[in-house]
Parts: C-alpha cells; structure tokens; sequence
C-alpha cells in the first residue's frame, strides 16, 4: 500500500525550492536529505498518520497523530503538469523547442528545512522555478512496508486499521472500518455498517478495548446509542 507523506505545493525562491504539505507525523525523518519518495501526480492513497489509543472520550491525542485509529480521507491533488523548461527562472522557451519536463517515478531530497511552519525540500535534479512549478500538487508516498510499527502497543499507524473488521465482545459482526478521523478531542473511528450508513466511535480503551491485528479484527464495547447517531 502506497501512502501519502506530503503533496508538493508552490514553488519558494528561484533555486528549485517547494513547500511541502506534511501528512506524516514524522517529518523530520521522512524528509531528511538522502530519502527517496515515490511520486503519485494523479493518486489520492491514504495519509501515513497513526492514531493513539485513548484513555475516555474527552482525553486529547498526542500532537503526532498515531493512527490510534486513524485515517483521513487524501485530498485529491490538481492534475500532475507538464512544463517546457526554460533557461533561466522567468525566461519563456519562445525562439526554442525546449526539453518537456515529466515529473520523475522518484524524487531525491537534497535539502530540507523549516521555514515559518513549513517544510522547504529542495529536490535532485530541480534547478530552478520552472521545473519546481511542474512538480505543483504532487503526492509524496512511501510504501506501508517501509513504514516501522510504532513501539508503543497502543497506537498504530492509520493505515493498518482500515478495513478491519469490528465486532463486540460477543463476537456481533457491526462492520468494518472506513478510515480514521482526527478530530481534536479524539480520534474517531469511522465504522461503515453492513447496511451502508456509517457511525463515528472513539478510539478509546473504554469503548475499544481490543485491536487484534493477527485476527483482522477490532473488538468494540459502544455504549447504548452510540451507532444510531
């Protein structure tokens, strides 16, 4: 599974420079100089985000956002373009052919940093703004494999919870999950019902006392009225 680790934005400066819009809960590691991420330009693939098990209803998640539960539907990113290279900056390839440029398979980071909340990467082979505006709404992915389970037995990335089946403590099928929300009291799981309609449940010990990853399964104790909201 493919996912997202950040979409490429506007290009910054005149040197090749983007920002980047982080959906990974480890940035620092994910864009450190040397990786290398796949490209996505017309993919929408889940956001690598973990969600953290809480302990009630109200408890606020850690600001990294471990899939205790979680998965937020991936915004869907303009068309991947395709622009003619020029030889400087702001020159227009009028008298000349010019070279089209096709975002690679693959990007290498060559600098990362933060800048006013943000994160600027210059990329390998990205020298200067006309090539970086071509990168414009790309998807940044890395493969679920490559992704290390997370230590703490109680957060798990969001995309090893969807599509698991969720059932009570007696073994009632109640449906599967459809992704995770994070929302700022709690993460929620969203629970798509046999029926087709969804309900929204609390990652939370008190009501989600089980994940059992090896059984394909999430084992949900919900309070009376709580899947009829």
């Amino acid at each position: 599974m493919q996912l997202v680790v950040g979409r490429i934005g506007k290009p910054h400066g005149v040197r090749g420079e983007v920002t980047v819009e982080v959906r990974t809960d480890e940035p620092e590691a994910r864009f450190a100089p040397g990786t290398v991420l796949r490209t996505e330009p017309g993919a929408t693939p889940p956001p690598a985000r973990n969600t953290v098990l809480g302990t009630e209803p109200g408890a606020t998640p850690p600001p990294a956002r471990n899939t205790v539960l979680g998965t937020e539907p991936g915004a869907t990113p303009p068309p991947a373009r395709n622009t003619v290279l020029g030889t400087e900056p702001g020159a227009t390839p009028a008298d000349e052919p010019g070279v089209p440029f096709r975002v690679p398979a693959e990007l290498t980071i060559e600098e990362s940093r933060f800048h006013q909340g943000r994160v600027l990467i210059a990329f390998e082979g990205i020298p200067d703004r006309n090539t970086a505006e071509a990168l414009r709404g790309t998807l940044l992915v890395v493969d679920s494999a490559d992704v290390t389970p997370p230590d703490d037995p109680e957060e798990f990335h969001d995309h090893q919870l969807v599509g698991l089946a969720v059932v009570t403590p007696a073994g009632e099928h109640l449906g599967e999950v459809a992704r995770i929300d994070h929302a700022p009291s709690s993460d929620l799981l969203v629970l798509r019902r046999p029926e087709g309609r969804t309900a929204l449940i609390p990652f939370v010990r008190a009501i989600v006392p089980e994940v059992d990853l090896a059984g394909g399964r999430v084992i949900v104790d919900p309070p009376a009225g709580l899947l009829d909201l």
